[in-house]
């Protein structure tokens, strides 16, 4: 598959999906719905729900089936982010005001509860009407509230690698991420699963399993551009997550490395709200020059590597679809 279909094909999946959300997010008071709605209208690229998509049509179903569950796992997503824009006191999301900040707290909280709430009700609703079996959405709504389950269990894990003096280790990091991030695309493939006509025995497992290792790569990923990116691609403040004190693998791969004033450059900027530009910037090139680029990469390509076994018994074009939406996020630039 070219990247310039493969492209196409993920925006017209967004553009799809997002129609439909907005559609299901409009009521009274205007006010709630428009709170709710914040960040789905500024829009996104919507993987989750591709990977819903994809996995139905990997096995022979059509989008109409797979969008009720689509919907339902990126309004959890926007539930999560709403949630920890408040508890990080964060004012901007990818340049547009957090929810809490635009609609004030009060409406922040309930515009995240109807996010929650929706993303069951079209599960249930949605779903039969497009022809989705009782049994299966049973399971459905199970799985994606285990998912929510999980995701609380790796946010209060995180938070205590906040309040920590220690780092975590390695393993303890990747348990972490599994949890807050890998749960949430875990579901998201094995809804698309349960979404097609006839999943067979494993298939729910085989498209479980590739979520999973791809959740924990997106994050590898996503630190990685947090810790080193360049603003102008990412749209994050340079050194974002050192400035912020966030204790990721790439900075925890960086503090070990370092030694010296080097290390004391990344303390000095580590967690401080005062420190400078060029404080930050010579933390950010310290980072940079440890090499932990390469090797965040490299781990995030080894769980890659997993998530293509997963579904190496497949060969159709929604398989090759899934197979670019992983290349794309190990790939994504800094």
């Amino acid at each position: 598959m070219r990247a310039s279909s493969a492209k196409n094909e993920l925006e017209l999946c967004a553009s799809t999906v997002n129609e439909f959300l907005l559609s299901n997010l409009d009521g009274k008071p205007k006010a709630l719905y428009q709170a709710s709605s914040h960040y789905i209208r500024s829009g996104g690229k919507r993987l989750r729900p591709f990977m819903v998509v994809k996995g139905c049509e990997m096995l022979g179903g059509p989008v109409k089936r797979a969008l009720p569950a689509a919907a339902a796992v990126e309004l959890v997503h926007n539930f999560t982010l709403v949630h920890d824009d408040i508890m990080d006191n964060d004012e901007m999301r990818h340049g547009v005001a957090t929810v809490h900040r635009q609609y004030g707290m009060p409406l922040a909280i309930l515009g995240g509860d109807i996010l929650f709430s929706k993303a069951f009700e079209i599960l249930c609703n949605n779903g039969r009407k497009a022809g989705v079996g009782d049994r299966e959405i049973t399971e459905m709504v199970g799985r994606l509230a285990n998912s929510c389950t999980v995701i609380c269990e790796g946010q209060t894990i995180d938070i205590d690698f906040a309040s920590n003096s220690k780092f975590p280790t390695e393993s303890q990091y990747v348990d972490m991420i599994g949890k807050k991030t890998a749960a949430l695309f875990e579901v998201s493939c094995a809804l698309g699963a349960l979404s097609s006509p006839r999943p067979a025995d494993g298939d729910v497992g085989n498209l479980a399993s590739f979520g999973r290792h791809v959740g924990v790569a997106f994050q590898l990923v996503d630190d990685l551009i947090g810790a080193i990116g360049d603003p102008k691609v990412t749209g994050k403040a340079a050194g974002n997550d050192i400035r912020e004190g966030k204790k990721t693998l790439p900075i925890l791969l960086a503090l070990r490395r370092a030694k010296g004033d080097d290390r004391d450059r990344i303390m000095k900027v580590f967690g401080s709200k005062t420190a400078t530009a060029t404080e930050i910037r010579d933390a950010v090139k310290v980072v940079s020059d440890t090499g932990i680029a390469d090797d965040v990469r490299n781990a995030a390509r080894q769980h890659m590597e997993k998530a293509l076994g997963s579904i190496e018994g497949y060969d159709n074009a929604a398989r090759r679809s899934l197979l670019f939406a992983a290349d794309f996020i190990v790939g994504r630039s800094l």
